[in-house]
């Protein structure tokens, strides 16, 4: 790579929503509607991208409940599994050649989500390989989990991480940590069209 891409080292890609066809929102859905509650964007923002402790109080909030966090996990993942018995988890089209083409750049590629490192081997563990460092990083732990990908697993600067990602509240920590960014696109491949854009547009804000 030259110029402005020259400085990145590595790219950290949302599994769930970017790899992944999105799983969860449609079940936040779900879960409301059950309930009797209208789904709103602001609503599923304040769930999406949270530790799980946080996001099942806010749907027992949502919905009235004052059964306690452990009670609405139950609930969400119960309607999950159903979802996915209708709506089997797919990969998103071009995942694995983004994933690749990200390599070609001189990047090394690590994915990370809200969920256990086995839903990452179901759907992903066939193309391990790609991947550097542990491969799949859990952040439910510690949401956003910028700054652990960045420092703690590739002892890099925040100029050096490019994050991929399709959730708003991401989005945003990304805009505050000053990291690299880049929303998700309908086509996955489209991201490297806008992997310049992005980045020359973080390092005119980091300029000022």
């Amino acid at each position: 790579m030259s110029g402005a891409l020259g400085v990145l080292r590595v790219a950290a890609v949302n599994l769930d929503g970017v790899l992944l066809e999105d799983s969860f929102s449609p079940v936040i859905y779900r879960v409301l509607a059950a309930y009797g509650v209208a789904y709103s964007r602001e609503l599923e923002s304040a769930v999406l991208s949270q530790p799980r402790r946080v996001a099942a109080g806010v749907l027992a909030r949502a919905i009235g409940s004052s059964a306690g966090v452990g009670w609405m996990t139950g609930v969400y993942f119960a309607e999950r599994e159903r979802y996915l018995r209708e709506h089997p988890v797919s990969l998103t089209p071009g995942a694995v050649e983004l994933v690749g083409r990200l390599r070609g750049l001189g990047l090394e590629v690590v994915c990370y989500g809200g969920l256990g490192e086995r839903h990452f081997e179901r759907y992903l563990g066939a193309w391990r390989q790609l991947f550097a460092g542990p491969g799949y990083v859990c952040t439910d732990g510690f949401r956003p989990g910028i700054g652990e990908i960045v420092r703690g697993c590739f002892g890099l600067g925040r100029s050096q991480v490019l994050f991929i990602d399709d959730v708003a509240r991401f989005a945003a920590q990304a805009r505050v940590a000053r990291v690299p960014f880049i929303g998700h696109l309908p086509n996955p491949a489209d991201a490297l069209a806008a992997c310049e854009r992005a980045w020359l547009s973080c390092q005119c804000r980091m300029q000022r």
